[in-house]
């Protein structure tokens, strides 16, 4: 399949391009800071560069793909401003839309809920510390997804609470919170892994898994 990352240059969206193209596929990579792309993607991946406030360079990168996975994340700086991933997602759906393209798969964490999950202690938790010291990126995280669940489109929001730079694991638990045994440290490459599944996978499509170790 022909995939676009965007976010592709980040700590995990790098693991991202790479699961994917061993995996068999073709990728397009979204780069806002050119240097930041690694050497070795040059014979292997399609780079596009722009911010995402480029709804042109957005519709270049998403023309002929057949799915888009999304590994943005808001920025944890508190001198950040404005909501930039929140339009720059809508400049996505609406490119998908253009070319006719269904399948997403993006990142969030447990404060935004499954459809059909209830609140718990942890969600709680996850919810209340970014919306009352980090209200910016609680903002933006909830803000890219809730336009990613009404969408129409066939999404997967892959939510997961601390990752850590740590090799894959033997053990990773995907499930819901209220209903399923998770925890709250997991490996970025696991999230990696997961995410670059989802492509040609439909068990979670219109679903928010979370993940952990």
């Amino acid at each position: 399949m022909n995939i676009t990352v965007f976010g592709a240059t980040g700590a995990i969206g790098s693991l991202t391009v790479t699961e994917l193209l061993e995996r068999g596929h073709q990728v397009t990579a979204y780069a806002r800071n050119p240097a930041k792309v690694p050497g070795s993607w040059r014979e292997r991946v399609r780079v596009v560069v722009g911010e995402m406030s480029d709804q042109v360079a957005i519709d270049s990168a998403v023309a002929g793909t057949d799915a888009v996975v999304s590994a943005l994340g808001p920025s944890m700086d508190r001198k950040a401003t404005g909501l930039p991933l929140v339009a720059g997602t809508g400049h996505i759906l609406t490119a998908m839309q253009h070319h006719g393209v269904r399948r997403y798969i993006g990142h969030a964490t447990p404060a935004v809920l499954n459809p059909r999950e209830k609140p718990t202690p942890a969600t709680r938790l996850i919810a209340f510390l970014p919306r009352t010291f980090m209200r910016r990126a609680y903002d933006e995280i909830t803000g890219m997804t809730d336009q990613i669940m009404r969408s129409g489109l066939d999404w997967t929001v892959v939510r997961f609470i601390a990752p850590k730079n740590t090799p894959r694991q033997d053990r990773v638990r995907v499930g819901f919170f209220g209903t399923d045994r998770l925890g709250f440290a997991v490996s970025r490459a696991d999230i990696a892994a997961f995410t670059a599944a989802q492509v040609d996978d439909a068990t979670y499509v219109g679903r928010a898994p979370a993940i952990s170790n």
